[in-house]
C-alpha cells in the first residue's frame, strides 16, 4: 500500500468544505485529488457515533412526523370542504 498521507489540517479543511459550505464529496474529491472513499472516512471520523437508543428515537420521531403530516393533510382537506360549504350556504337566499 503506497497510500499518500494527508495532514490532519488538510483532512479538516476537506471535511469543512463538505459540511459547512455544502460542497459535494465528488467536487471536493476532484478538486483536491483525493479519493471519495478517503473523504467519506474523514467525515465519518469527525461525526459523533449514533447509539442504538438514539437510532430508535430517530425512527420513532420520523414515524410521528409522518403520522402528523397525514393528520395535517386530512385536517386541511376537511377545512377546505367546510370553506366551500360556508360559501355555498352564504350565497343562498333565506
Amino acid at each position: 500500500m503506497s497510500g499518500q498521507r494527508y495532514t490532519p489540517e488538510f483532512k479538516e479543511e476537506a471535511v469543512k468544505l463538505i459540511i459547512e459550505r455544502g460542497c459535494s464529496v465528488t467536487d471536493v474529491s476532484k478538486r483536491l485529488g483525493v479519493s471519495q472513499h478517503s473523504i467519506y472516512k474523514w467525515i465519518k471520523a469527525v461525526q459523533p457515533p449514533v447509539s442504538h437508543k438514539e437510532e430508535l428515537e430517530l425512527i420513532e420521531a420520523k414515524k410521528e412526523i409522518l403520522r402528523l403530516k397525514g393528520q395535517l393533510k386530512q385536517t386541511e382537506e376537511e377545512r377546505d370542504i367546510l370553506k366551500k360549504a360556508a360559501r355555498y350556504f352564504a350565497s343562498q337566499p333565506e
